[in-house]
């Protein structure tokens, strides 16, 4: 992790794509959102829906998968060049959280995260850095987008 005052708003880092297949998509559903729109194709295609669909938390925990692991590129490479990696904190939440559009079995949806915000906090020795989640599929559709925040070690403790 870049340390916070390493960090400006409008750093954009391309988080990756992920592709929904129908045996993820129900997979996912049976364990965490048993809908039959994500469930069963023939139940979908009944729905408003009119076919299989991924649960939009399965579409939010695959953002958070490919923010985390972009993360852990970014440290790896930092360390590789012997930089010291500044150490993240809790996240005090998401706001705006929206699931634009429906992501079908078969959509493949890219992420991206772009700062928004940092400020100073009185949490000793880190800072506030808020920033937008999108998801986009590939017909150019936003389907996804949540606001986060994070703290992030200062290096001017």
């Amino acid at each position: 992790m870049k340390f916070f005052e390493d960090i400006k708003p409008g750093d954009t880092r391309e988080l990756g794509s992920h592709t929904f297949t129908p045996d993820a998509i129900k997979a996912f559903a049976r364990k965490y959102d048993p809908q039959l729109f994500h469930l069963d194709e023939e139940a979908a295609a009944r729905s408003h829906f009119k076919k299989l669909c991924a649960s939009g938390w399965h579409t939010a925990a695959a953002g958070m998968r490919l923010n985390v692991e972009a993360i852990r590129k970014e440290d790896n490479d930092r360390r590789a060049r012997g930089e010291t990696i500044a150490r993240s904190g809790p996240s005090p939440g998401v706001r705006d959280l929206k699931w634009l559009k429906p992501v079908y079995a078969g959509d493949t949806i890219t992420y991206v995260s772009v700062v928004k915000e940092t400020r100073p906090v009185s949490r000793p020795g880190f800072g506030l850095v808020v920033h937008d989640m999108t998801g986009t599929n590939q017909n150019g559709d936003v389907v996804y987008s949540v606001s986060g925040a994070v703290f992030v070690e200062r290096r001017d403790k």
